[in-house]
């Protein structure tokens, strides 16, 4: 009888250092969403696909967020992209080709631009939202995070992501498949002092064992906090998000 009191000591004391832990890592998490962007902004992205034979292709996107879940880009460059636009609202995505008619559905692991880089990555939602984690240890001078996707249409089924302990922002993040695969790992490096309490990886660079010698980069400009409308994340504003460009 004694034995049996201090086994259900000892799971009750386990399921609540667990809970704790768990707690603990998530709050990690939300705390790298905010370090990494403000929850309504505006900012400017260049992304380059590199091939294995070192030619690159160029994008430019100007992107507005609001909230947790909501997402526009607009591409400015190069001209045969400009005025497409990609739109994203919790787990759908839309993308607008001028002259095209209606927005097209697209899916998170498809590639507007082509290269490493899914629309996932290029319209990447807060972690938190679409990911718990599950596990926080330490690994030599970072924090390293678990996570679990919250629901299966999320894009990768479980991320390793690897947090600058003074920063808190992510520094490297390891991609798997639900099977164990990695898909890719995306390494942010230069931190940078955007303003407005940001300092942040001005650098995205991904790459994969799936595309052998191709990388994809993405460098962040000019982030800063603005308030924007409702109405500015649907389907019948993709068109005007030149617009909205001060």
């Amino acid at each position: 009888m004694l034995f049996t009191r201090r086994f259900i000591v000892l799971i009750l004391f386990a399921l609540s250092y667990n809970a704790i832990a768990n707690e603990q890592a998530n709050q990690l998490l939300q705390e790298v969403d905010r370090n990494l962007q403000p929850q309504s902004y505006e900012m400017y992205r260049k992304l380059i696909n590199i091939e294995p034979d070192g030619t690159e292709k160029s994008f430019v996107l100007y992107t507005l967020k609001k909230g947790k879940d909501k997402m526009l880009a607009l591409f400015l460059d190069p001209a045969s992209e400009r005025g497409r636009s990609s739109l994203r609202l919790g787990e759908n995505m839309w993308l607008y080709i001028p002259n095209v008619g209606k927005p097209l559905r697209i899916t998170s692991l498809q590639s507007v631009v082509g290269g490493v880089f899914n629309n996932s990555d290029i319209m990447q939602l807060d972690y938190s939202v679409e990911y718990d984690a599950q596990s926080l240890q330490e690994d030599n001078e970072q924090l390293l995070l678990d996570l679990k996707a919250k629901s299966r249409s999320v894009a990768y089924d479980r991320l390793k992501m690897w947090v600058d302990k003074t920063y808190k922002v992510p520094m490297k993040i390891e991609a798997y498949s639900a099977s164990g695969m990695l898909i890719k790992t995306l390494h942010y490096s230069k931190i940078k002092d955007f303003g407005n309490g940001y300092q942040r990886p001005a650098i995205l660079q991904t790459d994969s064992p799936l595309y052998q010698g191709y990388k994809s980069v993405m460098l962040f400009d000019g982030i800063k906090p603005r308030e924007l409308q409702e109405q500015v994340f649907s389907l019948d504003y993709m068109d005007k998000v030149g617009e909205l460009r001060e």
